[in-house]
């Protein structure tokens, strides 16, 4: 081979090499921005209205994430598996559908909030009311996010969050002076729906809820099993948050709690990066299918030995610098930094082979595997708890996400093999 020729088939791989790592960056700096705006609400409210009050937002704030799953699992997921990495005007026409399918989902899940904040009454009604009227915001802000990221324009994603967080601003200041907890929710929704009217600008695509219904017939077979893979993923932990508190104690719950806010920094980096991993998967399907195993197995490896790596510096951390961050809590939650470091770090590796799976499109395999794992880590989080109390907990949930992990993978390696079978052409003897 020439000198020229090397660097002909050597410049397409090396400038590919930097798309992905640009993209991957987008998708952190994005998750950056949207973990930094939701700390910053967080705090701003709790220290504006007390304990009880936060205790109220944070109802509303669990039921959006509910919610969130449900948009995500019937709306955007799909367009991330089917429409990645594909020429502009079939993204377009996706991307109208997808978000109009978000849009919709949030007016009438945002309906039926806003019923039963009417019906319930007090301060809860009126919070969950006030969501009702912002959900349809909250849920198109999200869509834009994942329809950039599908065509590989991050920073436009990150551009977005940002204008939100300093719509949240102003907003905030607003709600701080009515010093309700309706006046923040309002706040957060409508900086929402100034972001949300923005993608519109940035994509130029206009949602199309007429069309929802067609986007749900059309991805159902994805959407439906999606849509019940991320309530399971998201239900799993609220299910071992109750469970413990039962049988162990609330404080059990904190300590917990306490030792999953030490690996924080490295859990936004993993958010953000799971927001690219399936479009550049499906990427790597499309373009070299051969070497998507590779690309899975590296994407979840690497992962894996950074929640190592994160959580041997908090082994090392001294005790007065951790009461410094957690306070009381130090001292109890230091004691599950070992299982909670490997609970992540078994996740981490399973995101590898989950991203593989979506990018296949097995949407019947990445089922399976999840309700595996979500039983998994109900069953070890519980069980461990009645055996030994929270250590025991954490113990039976780092057991649980490595089997999980490895259910993933052993899915995705059939999911692989299937496709080779059937991508070679049957040989006739006769």
């Amino acid at each position: 081979m020439t000198t020229e020729e090397e660097k002909t088939t050597t410049a397409p791989a090396g400038s590919a090499r930097r798309a992905l790592v640009g993209r991957l960056s987008w998708g952190l700096a994005d998750q950056a921005a949207s973990s930094i705006s939701n700390f910053a609400v967080g705090i701003y409210v709790a220290r504006s209205l007390g304990v009880t009050a936060f205790g109220v937002f944070s109802l509303a704030w669990v039921t959006y994430g509910v919610v969130l799953n449900v948009s995500r699992g019937l709306a955007t997921d799909p367009l991330v598996v089917r429409f990645s990495g594909v020429p502009d005007a079939s993204w377009r026409g996706a991307v109208a559908r997808s978000s109009g399918t978000a849009l919709g989902l949030g007016g009438a899940l945002g309906a039926a909030c806003l019923v039963a904040g009417l019906g319930l009454g007090g301060r809860v009604g009126a919070a969950f009311a006030c969501l009702g009227v912002v959900l349809p915001a909250l849920l198109l802000q999200d869509a834009w996010r994942f329809a950039f990221f599908a065509a590989g324009t991050g920073r436009k994603a990150f551009v977005n969050d940002l204008v939100w967080g300093v719509a949240l601003v102003p907003a905030m200041v607003v709600a701080a002076r009515v010093g309700s907890v309706a006046a923040f929710v309002l706040a957060w929704g409508a900086s929402a729906a100034v972001a949300a009217g923005y993608g519109c600008l940035q994509s130029g695509i206009r949602p199309r809820m007429s069309l929802a219904r067609g986007w749900l017939r059309e991805q159902r077979d994805l959407g439906h099993r999606y849509l019940v893979e991320n309530v399971a993923l998201s239900g799993a932990s609220q299910l071992r948050a109750y469970g413990l508190g039962a049988i162990a104690g609330v404080g059990a719950v904190g300590a917990v709690r306490g030792a999953e806010l030490l690996l924080g920094p490295f859990l936004a980096v993993l958010m953000g990066l799971s927001l690219v991993t399936v479009p550049e998967a499906a990427r790597v399907l499309r373009r070299a299918p051969h070497r998507l195993g590779a690309f899975c197995l590296l994407l979840g490896g690497g992962q894996a030995a950074a929640a190592l790596l994160w959580g041997g510096a908090l082994l090392l951390m001294p005790d007065r610098l951790g009461e410094l961050v957690l306070g009381g809590v130090w001292p109890s939650a230091s004691q599950l930094i070992v299982m909670v470091t490997l609970g992540v770090a078994g996740a981490g590796l399973g995101t590898g082979a989950a991203a593989g799976l979506r990018a296949l499109a097995a949407a019947r395999r990445s089922l399976r595997c999840q309700l595996f794992a979500s039983a998994c880590y109900v069953g070890g989080g519980l069980g461990g708890a009645a055996v030994a109390g929270t250590v025991g907990s954490a113990w039976g949930v780092a057991a649980a996400t490595v089997c999980g992990s490895a259910v993933w993978w052993l899915q995705l390696r059939s999911a692989l093999r299937e496709r080779h079978h059937h991508s070679i052409p049957e040989v006739r003897t006769s």
